[in-house]
This record gives structure tokens, sequence and C-alpha cells, in this order.
């Protein structure tokens, strides 16, 4: 073991330690533990010991190798908070400078695709799982965190606790739904597959729900069954859930708060791709030859 190595595990312990005192999820303490890592090796020396010019040329590093703006800036921030936090140093990164991130737009099914998507998964938990995705634009991973308790059928909502950035909502909750979600209920009540007040979809073990994995994996099987030929996970149902409100004429803001978005501006990215609205709008040209 290296005086290296020695120098980094308590160092660790004490950036996890701050990481826990601001109650930062387990994806994104992993995710920052992983960018100091990353820099280690970039240095071959304990992280700790980086100056300014260092992380600049470690920036540099990670564009010469062609890593995603998107990768770039997770990774600045994590060492922010390595530098800013644990070490005390927030003139560390005075160099370090986030890069704008190329906008392109979300694919969206159509109702008609969406339709066909459902009906094509591989049995009747994974064609209720897809349809609250796309009846409720509901994150996959509320989806599987979802609880039988968490259904108000007097009410008519899906209860969405401890969702994205820690924030309980509630979501819409459609007749439709209600009826599928109550034939997946009595189904899998009568194969004895969920526990009272358990995991709306549990797992090969009642005891543990359904992974994200595994839905992302029924959407895309899925989808190759329906015969689409667009690249589709299960935030794409989210992204045509908030797309079809939208040419519907319902109000960006109330799409807003059924998304769980913190900004508007995040919800407005779906006015540019309701096709309806694109449609409905009389070009110049027609208007003149009219």
């Amino acid at each position: 073991m290296t005086a290296s190595t020695q120098a980094i595990s308590p160092l660790r312990q004490r950036m996890l330690d701050d990481m826990r005192l601001r109650k930062l999820g387990p994806k994104t303490q992993t995710s920052y533990i992983r960018a100091v890592r990353y820099l280690a090796a970039f240095l071959q020396r304990s992280p700790d010991t980086a100056t300014a010019e260092d992380l600049r040329r470690f920036q540099l590093h990670m564009a010469e190798r062609g890593v995603s703006a998107i990768t770039i800036n997770a990774t600045i921030t994590a060492l922010r908070f390595f530098f800013d936090v644990t070490l005390g140093r927030d003139d560390a990164t005075a160099k370090m400078s986030y890069v704008r991130v190329p906008q392109r737009l979300p694919v969206v099914l159509s109702h008609e695709e969406a339709v066909r998507l459902i009906a094509a998964a591989s049995n009747l938990k994974y064609q209720t799982a897809l349809s609250i995705a796309y009846g409720t634009g509901l994150r996959v991973g509320e989806i599987v965190a979802l609880k039988v308790d968490d259904i108000d059928s007097q009410r008519m909502t899906l209860r969405v606790e401890q969702g994205k950035g820690q924030k309980d909502r509630y979501a819409m909750l459609s007749p439709v739904l209600l009826e599928l979600l109550r034939a997946w209920w009595r189904l899998a009540h009568s194969q004895g597959k969920m526990l009272p007040h358990g995991w709306l979809f549990p797992g090969m073990d009642p005891l543990n729900p359904l992974t994200a994995r595994q839905l992302n994996r029924a959407v895309v099987a899925a989808t190759e069954r329906a015969g689409i030929d667009k690249r589709v996970s299960m935030h794409t149902l989210r992204h045509s859930f908030a797309t079809h409100l939208l040419e519907q004429k319902v109000d960006i803001r109330v799409i807003q708060v059924l998304l769980g978005h913190k900004k508007l501006e995040t919800t407005s990215v779906y006015t540019h791709v309701g096709t309806r609205m694109l449609r409905e709008v009389v070009s110049p040209l027609d208007a003149r030859c009219a």
C-alpha cells in the first residue's frame, strides 16, 4: 500500500461524511466519488494536492478525450464540492468552467405509437408500468418506488413519495389507468406476488421492487415488437405525456407541476416538439394562395 493510497482513504471518508451531512442521494455520492477518483488517476497522486492549474489541465484533458459536455459539467460540480466543502479550498476550481450543453429535442411518440408500445409489452405488469409512464409522466425511478397505498381512487391521484429532488407530489390518475391498476392488483394478489402495503411492481422477491433497468429492458423489447423505428426508453413515454398534454392546450404551468419540474424553462422544451400546434399554424404561403 502506497503513501498516496493511505492518504486517500480518510479523505474519501471525510467527503462521504460531508455528502451525508447534506443528505445527497446515493447516486450523487457515487458520481462525486467517481469524479474525484478520475482526477486522482489523471494526477497520479492524491487529489487534495491539485492546484488550480492542475484542474485546468484536467478539464482540457477531458475535452481532448471527447468526454461529453454533460459529463464534464457533472465532474466540475463534483470537484467543486470536493474542494469547496471537503477541503475548504474554493479557489482551486477557479480555472474550471462549465461548458455549453448542445440542446437536443427529446424523442416523442405519437399517441398511436404509445398505445401500440404499451400493448406490445410482454405481460400485464409491464403494460401497467408503461401505462403509468405515459398516463402520468412519472420518471422510471418514481414508478418502481410506488407502493399499493400510493393509489388514491377517491381523489384519483398517485402519491409520489420523495421523487427527484427529494420532493413529494401527486400525479394524475385517469379512470382508464385506475382500471388497469385494479386488473394488475387482482392478478398479482391472486398469484401471491404483491404483499399488503407492499410494492406496486414487486421484483422476483416481493420484498424488493422491480428495478429501473428491468423496466427499460421491457420498453426496448416492446418497441421492437411494436415495430416502432425510434430510440425509445421509459423517459420517452414521459416526454410523450408532456408533449401530448401541451398539444391538448393544457397550461404549461400545470404540466410543470405534473412533471415535478423545479423550473418552467425545463418544461418549455416541449413547446418545440408539439407538432399539432405547428400544423394549426397557417403558413404565409398558404394564406397567399388561398
